[in-house]
């Protein structure tokens, strides 16, 4: 099945990518992407222990990471993964539906 594509201003054939996943355990919860998403894909949650209690780092002051919110309001800009410092998203094309 063909991929989504789009054109450019400029007239140039362009295929976006939609969020697939991100890493919470790469990403610090600095909300650069949070503030570059022209849509309403992410939010701020507190950092899940769960798999972490016996990490000796861990502390009782919640810490904060983004989450996707709202995958299907992804537009494929991709914007989020140019701003991570730490390359916590991972974006995949989406095909045409029939």
């Amino acid at each position: 099945m063909e991929n989504i594509t789009g054109l450019t201003r400029g007239g140039a054939t362009w295929e976006p990518a939609f969020i697939d996943a991100l890493n919470q355990e790469t990403c610090i919860g600095c909300g650069r992407c949070y503030k570059v998403c022209p849509r309403d894909v992410f939010d701020l949650v507190e950092r899940d222990y769960a798999d972490d209690e016996d990490d000796d780092d861990f502390s009782d002051e919640p810490t904060m990471v983004m989450a996707i919110a709202d995958a299907m309001d992804c537009i494929g800009c991709q914007s989020c993964a140019k701003v991570c410092p730490k390359n916590c998203h991972s974006h995949a094309p989406a095909a045409l539906s029939a």
